[in-house]
């Protein structure tokens, strides 16, 4: 039988691609069984002769890794979430108690530390679930699940011992983003402290973290899907999540409960300044966890979080103090003081995308425009927020958060390819969204409870001082 050349090159061929043809034929070997062998024509036939076959083999896509846990980005993060825990308590509840009147030191001591306990335990229910699910988001997908969380992870479920968020234990990432959710509501109780029912507070702060809180901090650090995310705001560690959340639920706050009785004729001078200042001091190192610890790793990241807010914090209290010395005469401790915390703040959005000349700016613009506000603006429009938390809060975070989106841009030093132009338009968007949905739901909440239990407390409680009238303790027993 004769065979046509090419027909037997092809047959050739497909067996190597098949693998038919072994290796083993080319080592010695027993002799096998007599095959019949082809016409000495079809085997002597050249090599030029047999045609080329293209053989195409496509790459297969390279699997996802594996996530595996790191121990140094682990250790790195539990000593981030414990920082962060420590600036509610004792940092903020210290710096809030010096400033104000010694008959209502406890009450915002306790209203820090019973935020800190009711925010742990409904972020363990459902707060965790309803800021970080992500069931149902698709990227540039806008749905519900763009708004807020569902419920898959309710009372945890799932958070296990072997589960992980990026390099680390969910576990770890559950509780650092709880202390996140435990000082934002705790800022706000400087704006209405000396005259809101301390039962009032426990249900609004509830009622708040999961209506208002929640869904902002799905919208921004969720993931591909989420509102802001999809926008492209940057917000590294909560410059609207946290702070413009809460200076203006603060503010709105303080609007609907009136002021205090006597305010602004009757002085109600800081009552212990040493307090404050070490409430500060805490709160300015317990700042590096909040900051540095939002890159979730112990990387370049981190280190240029921590330097910049170290240079930005520095650089608001200068810049506060020396407003006030050039306004009034001489420069004051709880200027000071506040000018670090409005420098803090202002950072926060951008630290992870700043660098070190985008955080002084950052810092100086802060502590002058917060200095303005909690002092000329608040007399001009005339509000009763008895601590500063929209001054300081609401008008440093919106520094921060707009200036990010300038000193973000590698052409000013930062780390992301940007158009300043359209990203500050972003962050201006984000920052509206922010203002108007915090403003309108703190108000609806607040008015709500207002007709169900009553949000202030009698003028007998207030003139008494709230430690003796609502817990029947006293700060002082001299």
């Amino acid at each position: 039988m004769k065979l046509n050349k090419n027909v037997i090159g092809v047959f050739l061929s497909a067996l190597l691609m098949m693998g038919m043809l072994p290796a083993a034929m080319a080592e010695d070997t027993a002799p096998a069984a007599e095959t019949p062998m082809l016409e000495t024509p079809a085997v002597e036939m050249a090599a030029e002769d047999v045609p080329a076959v293209e053989v195409v083999v496509e790459e297969a896509a390279p699997a996802a890794p594996t996530p595996t846990l790191n121990s140094g980005d682990t250790a790195w993060m539990l000593t981030s979430t414990a920082l962060v825990l420590f600036m509610t308590i004792p940092g903020l509840a210290l710096f809030y108690a010096g400033m104000v009147r010694s008959k209502n030191v406890l009450s915002v001591m306790m209203q820090c530390f019973a935020i800190t306990s009711l925010i742990t335990v409904l972020w363990m229910v459902i707060g965790y679930s309803l800021a970080f699910d992500t069931t149902g988001m698709q990227a540039g997908v806008t749905n519900l699940n763009s708004f807020i969380g569902g419920l898959s992870k309710l009372f945890l479920s799932g958070v296990t011992v072997a589960s992980l968020t990026a390099a680390i234990p969910e576990t770890v990432f559950m509780t650092f983003q709880m202390t996140f959710a435990i000082i934002t509501p705790a800022l706000m109780v400087g704006a209405f402290a000396e005259r809101m029912k301390f039962s009032a507070m426990l249900w609004f702060m509830g009622i708040w973290s999961l209506v208002v809180y929640a869904p902002i901090a799905h919208m921004v650090w969720s993931g591909p899907g989420g509102l802001f995310w999809d926008m492209g705001v940057l917000d590294f560690a909560g410059g609207t999540v946290v702070h413009i959340n809460a200076g203006i639920a603060g503010l709105v706050a303080a609007l609907v409960l009136g002021k205090r009785k006597g305010w602004p004729t009757t002085a109600m001078p800081p009552h212990s300044l040493v307090l404050t200042v070490i409430g500060a001091s805490m709160l300015w190192v317990g700042w590096f966890g909040f900051n540095a610890g939002s890159a979730v790793a112990a990387n370049g990241t981190a280190g240029m979080a921590m330097a910049v807010t170290q240079i930005a914090t520095a650089a608001a209290a200068l810049a506060w103090m020396f407003s006030e010395w050039l306004g009034h005469g001489k420069p004051s401790v709880l200027g000071i003081a506040s000018g670090a915390v409005a420098g803090l703040v202002a950072i926060t959005p951008a630290s992870g995308f700043v660098g070190p000349m985008g955080a002084l700016v950052i810092g100086l613009a802060a502590g002058v425009l917060a200095f303005l506000a909690s002092t000329k603006l608040k007399r001009a429009l005339k509000y009763d927020d008895s601590l500063d938390v929209f001054g300081v809060h609401a008008v440093a975070g919106i520094v921060g958060a707009v200036l990010t989106g300038v000193f973000a841009a590698t052409t000013m030093g930062g780390v992301s390819d940007i158009q300043i132009g359209s990203q500050v338009w972003t962050q201006i968007k984000g920052v509206a969204i922010t203002v108007i949905y915090c403003g309108v739901a703190t108000f609806i909440i607040l008015k709500v409870l207002d007709v169900v239990i009553g949000l202030r407390v009698t003028e007998e409680q207030e003139t008494e001082g709230l430690d003796i009238a609502l817990h029947d303790e006293r700060g002082y027993n001299l």
